[in-house]
């Protein structure tokens, strides 16, 4: 990290997965909620997500002393790197719950995902556990999470609802916004700041918070306008537990797809910021999830050579930067790496791109008029209404703008109608869709396509249905019919099985 000039490490010390840091105060959450009976955290996930005491048969898990931790924050600070560690709230705090149900709005003891802020409880519990915190870490930062939060129990509440009540709050995301604020002035009254990734902005922005933009660049933006402090960490070039080469490939990554080019071509400070507003922008950050990273030599395999390429993005003036060149370099860094016994990604061995995402495909719809019966959803617009017929495929990863995003609606999940302006013979409908289930992206349960002569009576031509089913990593699959035919408008239709649909084309031949 020193060599590439990271200068902070921010750990991820607690989540639902399981609690990693020793606190005196409170030794269940070591002695039970940092054990599991399951090696991974899929083979856990997907086996009911239940702990374990410590020291049972088979238990897998751990966590740091407060000595380990501060062994890490002594070495790292003779290499003049902070550590900025996480103590998440008031979400994925199934750890927590678990340990201690009586901090959750339901009591159950298997845990609940969302604290219970109505609960005074919860407060002396984060601030004591955050006490224990500043003990160890020198860390001007302390970063909060607040992510994700469901906020589903705390609508039914008793003590949520009197809370709101007695705060005059209108809404969930008000209610979350007063625990940042009520935790943000606990940790200034001992010198430091909160730090806490983009939700934190819903229900208003506590007044001295740093925003960690991750679900795109929109969050950053807007507090980097409003004169807060902002690190750029999106999910489009800072994630690396995504796949950095073609899936079929790689090992089971929990989806996307981010190259090493991809990660060099980010600019963290946009030019839609105003002038005023760029030195709110602190810095950028790389993500390592390692949900699906269960080895150290694999973590490095996901790090390196991206991680030297976010470091260019960092240190090095856009204007200043080349890819051809960087690329260049970095693979001398990486065989440095390699040489030093690091395990990385080969770069000569880069498949690159999904082949179908490298030429516009030429079929009669192209440009053709879509009228969709059932929107997009709008975190995922892709190119609107020209996506379906632009003619352009999308690549491995359905965040790259070009696969576009539907949620269950009524019956459909899509439900598109394309004029080809006239009537003709056609031979073939199809589209392709991708399936990754571990983000929640799954292959329709079928598809119909009908086609009409007038854009009122339709005649189906063909219903596809397909068993739902889990699959390792990512897959694709084209739902598609083939004969003879006569039509003007073309209707597609898919059902929902579970989750998101991303399609990239409805190709006609």
């Amino acid at each position: 990290m020193a060599a590439l000039k990271l200068n902070r490490l921010h750990l991820h010390l607690t989540d639902a997965a399981g609690w990693r840091l020793e606190i005196k105060k409170y030794p269940r959450l070591t002695d039970y909620a940092a054990w599991r009976p399951q090696a991974t955290w899929s083979e856990w996930n997907n086996s009911g997500a239940h702990y374990v005491e410590k020291g049972s048969f088979g238990a897998f898990g751990g966590y740091l002393t407060q000595d380990d931790a501060r062994e890490i924050v002594d070495y790292a600070a003779l290499h003049h790197i902070t550590v900025v560690p996480e103590i998440e709230l008031p979400s994925h705090s199934n750890e927590v719950t678990a340990a201690y149900p009586h901090l959750s709005c339901t009591g159950n003891p298997d845990g609940e995902p969302d604290v219970c802020i109505g609960n005074d409880s919860t407060f002396a519990f984060f601030e004591n556990v955050l006490d224990e915190v500043f003990s160890i870490f020198p860390s001007h930062y302390i970063h909060i999470g607040g992510d994700e939060a469901s906020k589903k129990a705390w609508k039914s509440c008793p003590r949520c609802r009197a809370r709101m009540d007695s705060l005059g709050l209108e809404n969930v995301d008000q209610l979350q916004s007063y625990m940042i604020h009520r935790i943000e002035r606990f940790v200034n009254s001992r010198g430091r700041d909160i730090i806490g990734w983009d939700e934190i902005m819903e229900g208003g922005l506590a007044p001295n918070a740093t925003v960690m933009s991750w679900r795109g660049t929109d969050g950053g933006i807007r507090a980097a306008r409003a004169g807060h402090r902002v690190v750029m960490t999106p999910g489009s070039h800072c994630y690396f537990d995504q796949y950095q080469d073609a899936p079929p490939t790689q090992p089971k990554a929990i989806g996307g797809y981010l190259p090493l080019k991809a990660v060099y071509s980010y600019n963290p400070v946009p030019d839609s910021i105003a002038g005023w507003a760029t030195p709110f922008i602190d810095g950028v950050q790389a993500n390592l999830w390692c949900e699906y990273i269960p080895t150290s030599e694999h973590a490095e395999y996901m790090l390196y050579p991206r991680a030297i390429a976010l470091a260019e993005v960092a240190w090095t003036p856009q204007q200043r930067r080349d890819w051809s060149d960087f690329r260049r370099r970095v693979v001398r860094a990486d065989a440095w790496l390699v040489r030093n016994g690091f395990n990385t990604f080969n770069l000569a061995d880069e498949t690159g791109p999904r082949r179908e995402s490298l030429t516009p495909e030429r079929h009669l719809a192209r440009g053709a008029k879509v009228t969709y019966n059932n929107k997009w959803w709008s975190r995922y617009t892709a190119a609107g209404v020209a996506t379906l017929t632009d003619g352009l495929r999308g690549d491995w990863n359905y965040t790259d703008g070009r696969w576009q995003g539907f949620t269950t609606r009524g019956d459909y999940v899509v439900d598109v109608t394309i004029d080809l302006a006239k009537s003709m013979p056609i031979k073939y409908i199809g589209a392709e869709f991708m399936q990754i289930t571990g983000p929640g992206v799954w292959f329709p349960s079928s598809v119909k396509i009908s086609v009409s002569a007038d854009g009122k009576i339709y005649r189906e031509l063909k219903q596809i249905s397909t068993p739902a089913a889990d699959s390792e990593g990512l897959s694709f699959r084209t739902y598609e019919w083939n004969g003879t035919s006569q039509a003007r408008y073309i209707r597609f239709q898919s059902t929902p099985t579970h989750g998101v649909q991303f399609l990239d084309e409805i190709v006609v031949r």
